[in-house]
């Protein structure tokens, strides 16, 4: 055990797979190891000792107690893992996994993700049920449009219409509707509240982080970014410093054009769309707002954006918003600098151009 220098993860529910390699990246053991025991092994391994694993439910709770233990736990991508499983595709299985794990933590280049705290996770928590509890409004606006539908009731697509008329729809006799499926409809719209009503509990939980923490009451500042996607972008990213510059959270974020270049020449696609789906979405939806409204204000941003929308389109000018955006951010928080909406980049010879 004190020969090794890299272990290589693969996690799952009840058994975890580990491959150990020397200094010399000679094999050691390729092991599987019951969940209650894995700790236990990892206890023998030396201080300091990587462990590696991809990033996956769970991963930051392990990375955790392998910090306290006083390992180097790193945390890995998935997508940036598969690249180097010698076997390829059809030879996917838990110790080739581990396996391509520990040689993707040797690479001097890797990119790993932050180990998150629990009051960072606590806060991403209160996110995924808000968007949970979304979905399940949604569905349960369609089955109360698709009950009503049945007996020759239409309404408008915009919730707002529905919720104004479906009291009288139900109050009214002179319609279809049989007395089952009125006390059914009913038990649909009361459903519906009890999600808004939750609904409601999030956005509180919400509010009050970006109220307590500087950095989200800092984020909140920018044209195109709320308290939602304040608060989930300092409880998913963290500590800002571990990105070089602005671009890079941008390309981390999948905000970045695809390429497909050769020979010196260049050829640009769509968005990567790696990175986390959610915060993109919440900065690209956000982004949207600031170019439909642009027109309405004159500082320097908002005059770029209204130019690029006429140019190249709303949908195109939104995620430029989102990219310039996460890099704003980047440098509010690196620097802790406040958003200046009039503020111009000066580019200055020698020096790469200054974030706004």
């Amino acid at each position: 055990m004190n020969k090794i220098t890299r272990v290589g993860v693969d996690l799952a529910k009840s058994v975890i797979q580990v491959h150990a390699v020397d200094a010399a990246g000679k094999l050691l053991t390729n092991r599987q190891l019951g969940r209650d025991k894995f700790l236990t092994w990892c206890a023998q391994l030396p201080v300091g000792c990587v462990v590696a694993m991809e990033g996956c439910g769970g991963a930051h709770h392990w990375a955790r107690k392998l910090v306290a233990l006083g390992l180097n736990a790193k945390i890995i991508a998935a997508h940036l893992v598969a690249p180097y499983r010698l076997q390829g595709k059809g030879g996917k299985n838990d110790a080739n996994d581990a396996a391509a794990v520990c040689e993707a933590a040797s690479r001097p280049n890797m990119n790993f993700v932050p180990v998150k705290t629990t009051v960072q996770q606590g806060l991403l928590c209160v996110h995924r049920l808000r968007e949970g509890l979304k979905e399940e409004r949604t569905a349960c606006v369609n089955r109360i449009r698709g009950m009503l539908t049945e007996f020759g009731l239409v309404v408008s697509k915009s919730p707002e219409k529905l919720r104004e008329k479906l009291t009288d729809m139900l109050e009214d006799a002179s319609n279809d509707l049989s007395g089952v499926a009125r006390l059914v409809i009913e038990e649909a719209y009361s459903h519906w509240k009890e999600i808004e009503e939750r609904i409601k509990w999030c956005d509180q939980r919400i509010g009050a982080h970006v109220k307590e923490d500087a950095q989200a009451k800092a984020a909140k500042e920018l044209m195109g970014v709320g308290p939602v996607t304040a608060s989930a972008v300092v409880a998913t990213v963290g500590d800002f410093n571990q990105f070089k510059n602005g671009a890079q959270f941008g390309a981390w974020l999948g905000l970045t054009p695809r390429q497909n270049s050769s020979g010196g020449k260049n050829s640009l696609g769509g968005i990567t769309k790696r990175g986390d789906m959610y915060l993109r979405m919440l900065l690209i939806q956000g982004a949207k707002s600031a170019v439909m409204t642009a027109h309405k204000r004159d500082d320097p941003i908002s005059k770029w954006l209204h130019q690029l929308r006429e140019k190249s389109g709303w949908q195109k000018a939104a995620v430029a918003m989102a990219n310039k955006n996460a890099r704003i951010l980047w440098a509010m928080m690196t620097k802790g600098c406040r958003f200046d909406a009039q503020h111009v980049s000066v580019k200055t010879a020698g020096l790469a151009p200054a974030m706004a």
